[in-house]
């Protein structure tokens, strides 16, 4: 259903709303960037569309509204466990196209990928996804190169204009808004302010000792920005946390992981798989860009840039896949000259 709204039948829709769901969506928050006055933009909930920040790209995806970065599984005492129960109400996620297109890579990783990860899925079910289409592209944006542009199997989706919405509703319950039937495309980007080309062929094995790598080793400081304002990184920790007034009893807690940091792949025995960084850096770009699309048929990265914005170091991920285009095509002029 498509329809004209105004921006008051709008917020009066999402009050209505609210007395279901949880809504999330980008915020503002003055002088708390990385940088002197500068701003943060980060997912948390709203009570009206005037709350979020639209006219700039968020330096953090929606992937905490989906998977929570400090998440309680259950409890134990001695040999017994209790699971954690999760009372919680219906949530409504407004993000871009990219965003959505990463919310599908991570149910690949984490409900197609074997057994269901029964946690995610539990809180995936109460998700619903409304689509904010994007009328002009970002700094660092590649979403058309990862064709993570179009806005797919969404819910709702709106395109944002001077004094209305043009709302196209998807789930009919989300279907609260009173508006006029309308006609109209949602928006998205056709053309970002540069491209980048994804080597279709990929040499896993050629590339896993190549020199590129090395430069990483010394500019990478494993701070792991990159992961954590990527919207398809979906490595996790495991925390056991014993109580102080009885060390037979605590709880199990799954936190965010990040493969670039220091510790994430220590082992018993004093064991660390990539101690160097630039190992590091090919495991994650391999994932986005291979290991991802060899399993379930396309590529991992949405192309959303964010990480090029948060490396303190200017380390440009869509440079990274360039380059290893570069390299696969220099090993196939040695091969074949002609």
């Amino acid at each position: 259903m498509k329809q004209i709204v105004s921006k008051e039948a709008f917020n009066e829709g999402l009050a209505k709303l609210l007395t279901e769901y949880d809504i999330y969506g980008p915020v503002r928050h003055p002088y708390r960037g990385t940088h002197s006055d500068t701003d943060k933009i980060q997912y948390q909930q709203v009570h009206s569309f005037d709350e979020m920040e639209w006219d700039e790209k968020s330096q953090f995806s929606p992937k905490s509204a989906v998977l929570p970065i400090n998440q309680l599984l259950f409890y134990f005492v001695e040999d017994q466990w209790l699971e954690a129960s999760e009372t919680m109400r219906k949530i409504l996620v407004f993000l871009r196209p990219c965003d959505l297109h990463g919310m599908k890579r991570m149910d690949e990783i984490y409900l197609n990928n074997g057994a269901p990860d029964y946690f995610y899925e539990r809180r995936r079910k109460m998700i619903k996804f409304v689509v904010v289409g994007c009328k002009e592209t970002y700094r660092n944006c590649f979403c058309v190169s990862m064709g993570s542009n179009v806005p797919e199997d969404y819910d709702a989706a709106l395109n944002i204009r001077d004094d209305h919405f043009e709302l196209d509703i998807i789930d009919e319950d989300l279907a609260v808004f009173a508006g006029r039937e309308a006609d109209f495309d949602i928006d998205y980007v056709t053309e970002n302010t540069f491209s980048i080309e994804v080597p279709e062929e990929v040499d896993s094995q050629y590339l896993a000792e190549h020199d590129m790598w090395r430069e990483f080793d010394s500019r990478c400081i494993a701070c792991g920005r990159c992961n954590y304002v990527c919207p398809t990184c979906t490595c996790f920790d495991m925390q056991d946390i014993y109580y102080k007034e009885n060390e037979d009893a605590g709880e199990r807690r799954r936190v965010w992981g990040a493969c670039m940091v220091d510790r994430y792949t220590d082992i018993a025995g004093g064991i660390t798989f990539r101690s160097k960084y630039g190992s590091r850096m090919r495991f994650k770009a391999m994932h986005k860009i291979y290991d991802f699309r060899k399993r379930f048929g396309y590529n991992m990265c949405v192309g959303c840039g964010r990480c090029d914005d948060a490396c303190p170091q200017y380390i440009s991920f869509s440079e990274t896949i360039e380059k290893v285009g570069a390299v696969m095509k220099q090993k196939l002029n040695e091969e074949d000259p002609a």
